[in-house]
């Protein structure tokens, strides 16, 4: 099976209806997982384990509030307050486009292949199969009719413009920003609640919440535009010949590398020492609120969603599913205001 076939397999709009819609059930899923392991395994011998867990549940619960709506938005009896960001489909509304358009053209074109058309017919109601799909790319004539039937049916990755490019960044900017304030908010909530709030605490929170937006997704994103932007103008100079989606990836996986995992840290320190640590003043000093956040395994294990970032924008629509998933995470972190030596500089908490 050519992995040309697979990608069409994955990237139809059928499949992508159906992982879109599970979404919700694996944001959740996951957060009750984290919410299992950070209360009770990883503080099982903790006085605080019921407070802990309370405090999480609200940290994660916001946290994944936000993230479901700044993919899905926000709707109240029918008015909408914010539009989500994520292209969803629902899977009927799908197929029955799918439907109209194969009508369409068996009924405007002649196809003698009687395999194309038992094919084309029996996939109206439903997604095409891999052996399908190979069928239809490889038996039907390559004429402008046919490209179109396969475009709408099968379309090929997205090749974005340097404009649609900067605002696919804006698009996944945002949709990372919402659950890391998202957690930063619930964190402050349970603190507030729980009345185990102070200056330290709060401090942590808004620093984490700079360090995983900056480091783990604003600047990756920067960085896979930018390398992305300088390709396609080289394209353009003849520098460089066209690049094929694979290759694109490539192109942006190294702008991500060097934007965001090896500057984004030192950056996100910066802002921190430079702009949020003077908000507190000097007498805080001794209480560690002066930390600077070292990167740690866990912090490059999230960079997992830079590679989503990167097949958004190489044109592969299956990963995007996932990016409310990924970024739920970074929400979590900064919600409890994560610090290197965390438990020792909050054993309070």
């Amino acid at each position: 099976m050519k992995i040309l076939t697979v990608a069409k397999y994955i990237d139809q709009p059928a499949v992508l209806s159906k992982l879109h819609s599970f979404m919700p059930q694996v944001l959740v899923g996951t957060g009750a997982g984290v919410w299992g392991y950070e209360s009770f395994y990883k503080n099982r011998n903790s006085e605080h384990k019921t407070q802990k867990a309370f405090k999480n549940a609200v940290t994660i619960s916001s946290a994944v509030g936000a993230s479901y709506v700044g993919a899905r938005g926000l709707k109240v009896r029918n008015k909408t307050f914010f539009k989500g960001l994520l292209d969803y489909t629902p899977l009927k509304s799908v197929l029955e486009k799918q439907s109209l358009v194969i009508d369409s053209f068996l009924k405007n074109n002649v196809v003698e292949d009687e395999k194309v058309v038992r094919t084309l017919k029996n996939a109206k109601n439903r997604q095409f199969k891999l052996s399908e799909i190979e069928i239809l790319t490889q038996s039907l004539p390559k004429n402008k009719q046919v490209k179109e039937l396969l475009n709408k049916i099968l379309p090929e990755p997205e090749n974005l413009s340097s404009k649609e490019i900067f605002s696919e960044i804006k698009r996944l900017s945002l949709i990372g920003l919402i659950p890391v304030a998202g957690g930063v908010a619930g964190g402050v909530m349970s603190d507030l609640i729980t009345n185990t709030q102070s200056k330290k605490s709060f401090a942590n929170k808004i620093k984490e919440g700079v360090y995983q937006y900056l480091a783990n997704i604003f600047l990756c994103n920067v960085g896979a535009g930018a390398a992305l932007y300088a390709s396609e103008k080289m394209v353009q100079n003849k520098i460089l010949k066209p690049l094929t989606p694979l290759k694109k990836l490539g192109v942006i996986m190294s702008g991500i590398a060097l934007t965001g995992i090896m500057g984004g840290s030192i950056i996100a320190n910066f802002i921190s020492k430079k702009i949020i640590d003077p908000l507190f003043g000097k007498k805080y000093q001794k209480e560690g609120i002066y930390s600077e956040r070292k990167p740690e395994p866990l912090d490059i294990a999230l960079h997992a969603d830079d590679i989503a970032t990167a097949g958004v924008l190489s044109g592969f629509k299956w990963i995007e599913p996932a990016l409310p998933v990924m970024y739920f995470i970074s929400g979590y972190r900064a919600g409890i205001g994560y610090r290197n030596n965390f438990g020792k500089n909050t054993s309070k908490k």
